[in-house]
Formats: structure tokens, C-alpha cells, sequence
């Protein structure tokens, strides 16, 4: 059994929407659950309404049978290109974890780039985690894939092509019978 969560991680996708479609979800947390694998429910608290640093949320998350919510502070935000956030530690989750999402321009796409460290976690802590949630030991593809549902929410629909049955290299439309 693997004995350790990850204690950092980057992941990266090429989509093809420009910088300020993206920047439009991953700057407003409150929309992290129509993309996420883990996070399903954001709220905004202490009044806050936008992302600047000291803004707090509260993310409400689920992995196999586990359910809870974490309180996060935003750290920074560079409009359109890099927010971070930190999970707080309390007595009840003791870790804290700082999350970083950069958009950098590629072409007319968006190269987006997650990554989090570990900032704290308690030897105990780590112990329990990597025997409840076996997600968090290796979560490299669950937040790729996270990112590859961020693109296809926020890139332009592909156009359709006029593909018929009349074989390969042929791309005649068909008409109305």
C-alpha cells in the first residue's frame, strides 16, 4: 500500500477557447462543481462576491463514500492569467493545500496549468487520508480530466462537417431524398 498523498501536483491542458473565456469560470469559484471530479457545491461567505485576495468559499466536496466541505481563502489573483487559493486548516481537517490555476494565451487557445503543494499535514493526518481516500494518493488524472471538462465547457462547439456515406475523401452533402 502506497503510504503517501501527493504532496504536489501539476497538471496542464490545451483548449481551444481564448484566455478570457476560461478566466470567466476558474476566477469564479462558485462555478468549480460544473467542472470538478471532487468539488460539487461552492458558496462565497463573509459577504464576498468576487475573487480578491482574502476573499473565503466554502467547497463542499464527495469521493467514494466521503462528503465535506473545506473553507478556502483566495491568496491572488492576476486577471486573466493566475488565481490561488488555500485550503484552511481547522481543528476538524487539519491540512491546508495552496491550489493555482494560470491561463496562458497559445495561439487562439489557452494553455490551463493546476497545480497544488501541501503546505501542512501532520504525519496523523496523512495516515488517515491515505486509508479513507485513496483518490487523494495519486490525482494526476482525475484533475486533468477536470481540466479537459473546464475546456469543452468553455470552447466555441465544433462546427459540423459535411461527411456523407459515400466513402473516404468524399465530402459531398447529401441532399434530401
Amino acid at each position: 500500500m502506497k503510504r503517501h498523498v501527493a504532496r504536489s501536483c501539476r497538471v496542464e491542458v490545451t483548449v481551444p477557447a481564448p484566455v478570457e473565456s476560461v478566466w470567466c469560470v476558474v476566477s469564479d469559484p462558485t462555478r468549480t462543481g460544473e467542472w470538478s471530479h471532487e468539488c460539487r457545491q461552492v458558496v462565497w461567505l463573509d459577504g464576498s462576491t468576487s475573487a480578491a485576495p482574502g476573499a473565503r468559499f466554502r467547497g463542499r466536496n464527495h469521493s467514494g463514500p466521503w462528503r465535506w466541505s473545506r473553507t478556502c481563502e483566495v491568496l491572488s489573483v492576476d486577471p486573466p492569467h493566475v488565481i490561488t487559493w488555500r485550503t484552511i486548516p481547522t481543528w476538524r481537517f487539519v491540512d491546508s493545500t495552496e491550489w493555482t490555476i494560470a491561463l496562458e494565451p497559445v495561439g487562439t487557445g489557452t494553455r490551463i496549468v493546476q497545480t497544488f503543494d501541501v503546505v501542512r499535514c501532520p504525519d496523523w493526518w496523512e495516515w488517515l487520508v491515505v486509508r479513507l481516500v485513496k483518490a487523494h494518493l495519486d490525482r494526476t488524472s482525475a484533475l486533468t480530466e477536470d481540466l479537459v471538462r473546464l475546456g469543452a465547457m468553455v470552447s466555441p462547439p465544433r462546427r459540423a462537417s459535411a461527411a456523407t456515406s459515400e466513402g473516404p475523401g468524399r465530402a459531398w452533402p447529401r441532399t434530401p431524398g
